[in-house]
This record gives structure tokens, C-alpha cells and sequence, in this order.
């Protein structure tokens, strides 16, 4: 049976999307070895669902089109720039969420609730942390290289959208990084 690496995710839009790209491209001036992601895939990851069965998408896209119905379209204001698992040590660099992260949090927890009962979601272990990936640094020493500039973005702006749509995505390996493609489009309320 073939199986489909895919995951839930929110889009961005364009004014978060060129803001992002900007602070890439300012980290990026450090030096530092990160693999960035490109604009086109920066979107805000609800739920990974890694490999599913082909024959279990329809009931996926199903479910996230059921929740999204019966939640209202929402602000989403990204702000604030920092790192996992910590700013000293930086492996992934994100734009993190400050108005709007209650409701992403909210339909994460409704989706991830109602796949855990279909049976193709398996919940992780750390908690849901509403972000936009920007880039994974390729080694210690560039953490350590990225880590002053990092500190001084606690502020950063990333730019304001209407969250009112969930996407379903298919991720395809290639060369220069995954491609995501959208399998499933559902409106919010009012979206």
C-alpha cells in the first residue's frame, strides 16, 4: 500500500512570508551554516503526520474539513524570533506566534483529537508550540555562531494575516528540499 508523508498546516500569507524571508537573509549575512527554508514552503505546521496509507488521506482531509467548519477565521500576528531547543543553542530557527496562538493551539488539539481516534496520528511526546520553521542549523559551531544575533530578535515583527483556511500537504523529497503539495483545502468560518 503506498504511503504519503504529509502533514496539517496553516499558510502564511504574503506580508509574513517577505518579513520572513528578510530575517532570513539577515541571519543569513552571520555566515552560519543553515539549510533556510524556502519561501514558497514556509507555512505554520498544525499537526506532522509523517507516512500515512494512501487509503487513509480521504478520511484525513475528511476530519481537518470537519473541525475547520465549526471554528471561526482568526488574526495571526508572528513576532518574536528564536530557537530549539534553546537560544544559547540554536538547531531550528523560528518566528514564533503571539496573537492568534490560542486558536492554533485550539484546532491543533480538535484535529490532532479526532486523528488520534481514526487511528493515523500518533500524538508526540513534547508539547504543541505554534511556530513557522525558518532554517535548521547545520552545526554546533554555527549555533554558536548564530546565537548573539538571535538574542537580539526577541522583538522581531514578523508580520500580520487572516488565518482562514487549513491545508492538507503532501511532502515530497527532492534534491534541494521538500516540496509541498496541497491536497486538501477547508475553509474556516467566516473564511
Amino acid at each position: 500500500m503506498p504511503r504519503i508523508r504529509s502533514f496539517i498546516g496553516i499558510d502564511i500569507g504574503d506580508e509574513i512570508r517577505k518579513k520572513a524571508v528578510a530575517l532570513q537573509e539577515h541571519l543569513a549575512r552571520t555566515c552560519a551554516g543553515v539549510k533556510w527554508v524556502a519561501p514558497e514552503s514556509l507555512h505554520l505546521t498544525l499537526l506532522f503526520l509523517g507516512e500515512v496509507e494512501d487509503r487513509d488521506l480521504a478520511a484525513v482531509c475528511k476530519t481537518v474539513d470537519k473541525v475547520a467548519r465549526k471554528q471561526q477565521a482568526f488574526p495571526l500576528h508572528v513576532s518574536g524570533a528564536g530557537a530549539f531547543p534553546t537560544l544559547r543553542r540554536p538547531k531550528v530557527i523560528w518566528g514564533g506566534v503571539s496573537e492568534g496562538a490560542d486558536p492554533v493551539r485550539k484546532l491543533h488539539g480538535l484535529i490532532e483529537a479526532k486523528l488520534l481516534e481514526l487511528g493515523v496520528y500518533i500524538k508526540e511526546e513534547k508539547g504543541y508550540a505554534p511556530h513557522i520553521t525558518l532554517g535548521r542549523v547545520k552545526s554546533e559551531a554555527d549555533g554558536q555562531e548564530l546565537a548573539p544575533e538571535l538574542a537580539k530578535l526577541l522583538a522581531w515583527d514578523g508580520g500580520r494575516t487572516t488565518v482562514n483556511q487549513i491545508i492538507v500537504y503532501s511532502s515530497e523529497p527532492r534534491r534541494a528540499g521538500p516540496e509541498y503539495v496541497v491536497m486538501a483545502r477547508t475553509h474556516l468560518v467566516g473564511g
